[in-house]
C-alpha cells in the first residue's frame, strides 16, 4: 500500500560493528557477515526489509523507503511539494524501482515501486 514503510537501510562507517550492534539489539539475522558482500540484508520481525552497508560518504544513519504505486508520479509530487529528487528512478532487477529524495527539511528518504517484471541487465559475453 502506498506510504507503507517497506525497507530501511543502515549506512555505516564500520559495517561489521553496525551489524553486531543491530543483531545484538534486536536479534536480527543477516544473510552474510558484514564484509562478505557489499550489502547484507535482514528482515525485522514485522517483515520490513533491512539493508546494511559500509558507506564512505559523510552521510550516516537510516534511510527509509516508502511504498508508492508509481515512482514517476511520486517524484513529480515530491517536486510539486517543494522536495528534491536526489537520484532519479533506478531499476532493481526482478524486484522494482526506487528513487532517492529529500523532504522540505533536507531529510533523505526513498520511494519504492514493486515490479517483479523489471528485466535483468543484459549479460556480456
Amino acid at each position: 500500500m502506498a506510504g507503507d514503510l517497506v525497507h530501511v537501510e543502515i549506512r555505516s562507517g564500520d559495517a561489521a560493528r553496525a551489524q553486531r550492534f543491530w543483531s545484538s539489539l534486536f536479534g536480527l539475522r543477516f544473510n552474510a557477515e558484514a564484509g562478505e558482500l557489499p550489502y547484507t540484508m535482514a528482515q525485522t520481525p514485522g517483515g520490513t526489509g533491512l539493508g546494511l552497508y559500509r558507506s564512505d560518504d559523510a552521510e550516516r544513519g537510516l534511510l527509509v523507503y516508502f511504498s508508492v504505486d508509481d515512482v514517476d508520479d511520486a517524484l513529480a509530487r515530491v517536486r510539486e511539494l517543494g522536495g528534491e529528487v536526489v537520484e532519479e528512478r533506478t531499476a532493481i532487477p526482478e524486484t522494482g524501482w526506487f528513487a532517492r529524495c529529500r523532504d522540505t527539511e533536507g531529510n533523505p528518504f526513498s520511494v519504492f515501486q514493486s515490479d517483479p517484471t523489471v528485466p535483468l541487465p543484459p549479460t556480456s559475453g
